[in-house]
């Protein structure tokens, strides 16, 4: 299998010589224009056909640089590590080997034990960089949380964004705090036992600041994505292309010490080739696990609902160690919240919830009204930990109406059911920002393009997307810089009344997920749910040796709903939802109780 020899971009190397390398395989000539500290133009020398390289000294850290092709205009660079003047402006040397990492004891957890939080860098905290986040670390540890899932920082026009208009993937966004803002952040959550995933973005380049078409065949017309033309992952030249992006997660890995990529929307990258650039892309990573010892995990976004995605990639499937589980989402969310089947129209039933949880993919080959066609494959032999499960996250809350968080749309006692079903199932949970204390602020969809026919067409393009939602009325403009400031975690309200006593469910769940043997076994088979009167269910899990067993009751009706336990059993109680303290002792018959309306009630077994 082809391997780079050296990969794209500038490196340094010792005495502060530099290397640049470029993929421009239909060029004739490339020049490397330095612009500062000393200008001067440097022919490259073409090599392997397709690349270009160029070596010179005297060439320090922060040196500024553009390519030209064909005797053309300055160009920045494709595999630039960053762009301190924005993504039109001059690609910056980084040296990548001088960062006083202080994470060598740091050894990634098992991907089951992950308690992910997502995260948004510019509205996480007012100041909206990776330092900012660095003071918050300890909130979330006190959580609970051990991973944190960073939404993307790769460079994008502007300063707002939600990052899935970046257009130069090695570059660490400048107005977050670039390449060593990104490592202080890292090297902070490592020395607090932090794990830390990045959300990358391989099925699509954004419009500005795109220079990708001038330097070689990346897009192809043979397919379209929502975005316009697709990566060019099977067609002529394509091999510089998969290898662009395989080298791209490894760049991660290797030199900002991430722990995990989070990939989007892998639907949308189509390759019709022999090997699937997914599998090249995680055999290669395979090679690195081997070589260097360390563990990294790739989850997929699918929409596919087919099992290939995380088959190992020795058997045909794509490799990836887990995948987001968006019908979980969609099963429970309608229940907690009917309006919802305006969006989710295929669901809204106990049994669809049922499934979720003892299968996974609800659609798992019925026939489904959104897409007219039948649908998805079934997932009931996978191990839970192959997924990752959520009641909120930025596509769920940012692509529905006007931002509005679950906090919005249904009670504090709602979301305590929401928290527990989450956090009790047979899968890897992940929170997203703030809502562990119910953050009233949206969280919305903002850009700063500084091309005005762009901004005017996303404007446009966001309206008609929620006509059928919103009617006449817009939705808040993106480009406007109130629409931004308006997403901005308000941290002051965290620990105060009703988020804090939110904020205290969430901790307890939490802790009982970390030390209850039964919430250990990912083997959905060991997972029941007895469906136990309208909007009421019983789940029931159990350890692997079938020692412990843990029983939550979950009625979301405003009836009180009777549940007799199974014979034979004996339950001391752990929680309780409707409890002044989320940890108040509640009395139980020797055969049963009732459950309270709208309420969750969590029992184990006495040992």
């Amino acid at each position: 299998m082809h391997e780079l020899v050296t990969p794209l971009g500038a490196y340094i190397s010792a005495n502060n010589r530099c290397r640049f390398r470029l993929w421009a395989p239909q060029k004739k000539r490339v020049q490397l224009h330095i612009v500062s500290p000393a200008e001067r133009r440097v022919p490259m020398k073409k090599i392997d056909a397709d690349y270009f390289e160029a070596e010179i000294s005297d060439c320090p850290a922060d040196t500024l640089y553009f390519y030209i092709l064909d005797d053309g205009n300055d160009l920045p660079d494709p595999a630039s590590h960053h762009q301190p003047q924005g993504v039109h402006g001059p690609s910056a040397v980084v040296d990548q080997r001088t960062y006083p990492w202080s994470d060598q004891s740091w050894n990634n957890h098992p991907l089951q034990k992950f308690i992910l939080y997502e995260l948004h860098v510019g509205t996480f905290t007012e100041e909206g960089t990776f330092e900012a986040i660095i003071p918050r670390l300890d909130a979330l540890k006190d959580l609970g949380i051990n991973a944190i899932e960073i939404m993307p920082i790769a460079q994008f026009p502007g300063s707002r964004n939600w990052g899935y208009d970046g257009v130069f993937p090695y570059a660490v966004q400048h107005s977050y705090g670039g390449p060593d803002g990104l490592k202080n952040l890292v090297d902070a959550c490592h020395n607090k036992g932090i794990a830390v995933i990045l959300d990358v973005v391989y099925n699509h380049l954004g419009p500005e600041g795109n220079y990708f078409t001038a330097y070689g065949p990346y897009f192809t017309a043979a397919y379209q994505t929502p975005w316009g033309e697709a990566l060019n992952f099977d067609g002529p030249w394509s091999d510089g292309v998969r290898d662009f992006f395989a080298d791209n997660a490894l760049h991660w890995f290797r030199h900002y010490h991430i722990d995990g990529l989070r990939l989007d929307a892998i639907h949308a990258i189509l390759d019709n080739g022999a090997v699937h650039v997914l599998q090249y892309m995680n055999e290669k990573i395979d090679r690195y696990i081997q070589h260097t010892g360390k563990t990294v995990y790739m989850i997929a976004e699918s929409d596919l609902n087919a099992p290939r995605v995380i088959q190992n990639f020795k058997t045909g499937g794509y490799g990836f160690d887990a995948q987001w589980l968006d019908d979980f989402h969609h099963a429970l969310f309608v229940l907690l919240y009917p309006e919802g089947k305006e969006r989710y129209e295929d669901f809204g039933t106990m049994e669809q919830l049922v499934k979720a949880y003892t299968e996974g993919f609800v659609h798992s080959g019925e026939y489904v009204n959104a897409r007219r066609r039948k649908y998805g494959a079934s997932s009931a032999g996978v191990l839970g930990s192959k997924f990752v499960v959520f009641v909120q996250n930025h596509d769920q809350v940012g692509n529905y109406k006007n931002g509005d968080r679950l906090t919005h749309l249904v009670s504090d006692v709602r979301l305590r059911i929401a928290a527990a079903a989450l956090l009790l199932s047979p899968y890897i949970p992940m929170l997203f920002m703030g809502e562990e204390y119910g953050e009233e602020r949206p969280f919305l969809y903002f850009t700063s393009h500084d091309d005005p026919e762009l901004a005017a067409q996303v404007r446009a393009g966001r309206q008609q997307e929620f006509e059928h939602f919103l009617g006449s009325d817009p939705p808040p403009d993106p480009q406007a810089e109130s629409t931004f400031q308006s997403c901005i975690l308000d941290w002051s309200i965290r620990t105060h009344g009703k988020h804090g006593r939110l904020l205290e469910w969430y901790k307890n769940l939490i802790a009982l997920r970390r030390k209850h043997p039964a919430l250990q076994n990912f083997n959905k088979a060991d997972t029941q749910i007895r469906i136990i009167g309208s909007g009421a269910w019983a789940l029931i899990r159990q350890d692997e040796s079938k020692q412990s067993q843990l029983l939550a009751l979950f009625n979301l009706s405003d009836r009180p709903v009777p549940f007799a336990f199974p014979p034979n059993s004996t339950w001391t109680h752990l929680l309780d939802s409707t409890a002044a303290s989320p940890t108040d002792t509640a009395t139980t018959g020797p055969d049963g109780l009732t459950v309270p309306p709208v309420s969750v009630w969590v029992l184990a077994t006495k040992a």
